[in-house]
């Protein structure tokens, strides 16, 4: 499995077409949601996401601040091959990437409740109570990285 890191503007077209055609798959197709899946902050973001000969295998972008919250974010975090420890894996390097590129202190997600184990695990703590974004149960979460 390849780990690849790249800022929007060192995608290749190619790279971005299979992003957005695996975020399309999972966020709007497999979760019955219709929603504006590209959103404009793609720009701004680090992809962080894991190969193999099959194509892209789990994804995820790392948000400056101020693009989606005040701190830094992750999100549109996805795993194709499930129950592998691919997602794990991926947010720790996306934490990494948070912490070298933006300097983070603290980052700030939008989870989906069924996910809130994952994030757990890695020291992010619910920070709202549950609401619906797109239809699906959410809640905000942070991690704060002094000492990580």
């Amino acid at each position: 499995m390849q780990l690849i890191v790249k800022h929007f503007q060192e995608l290749s077209l190619e790279e971005l077409h299979d992003i957005y055609r695996l975020r399309v798959a999972v966020f709007v197709v497999e979760q019955d949601c219709p929603y504006q899946e590209i959103d404009g902050k793609d720009k701004n973001a680090y992809h962080v996401w894991l190969s193999d000969e099959e194509g892209i295998q789990a994804y995820l972008r790392v948000l400056p601040p101020g693009i989606s919250f005040p701190e830094v974010s992750i999100g549109r975090v996805f795993s194709i091959k499930r129950r592998q420890g691919l997602a794990t894996q991926l947010l720790r390097e996306g934490i990494r990437v948070a912490k070298d590129h933006y300097h983070a202190d603290k980052i700030t997600i939008e989870a989906q409740v069924y996910a809130r184990r994952l994030y757990e695990k890695l020291g992010f703590v619910q920070t709202s109570e549950e609401f619906l974004e797109d239809g699906i149960s959410h809640i905000r979460m942070t991690l704060e990285t002094e000492g990580l």
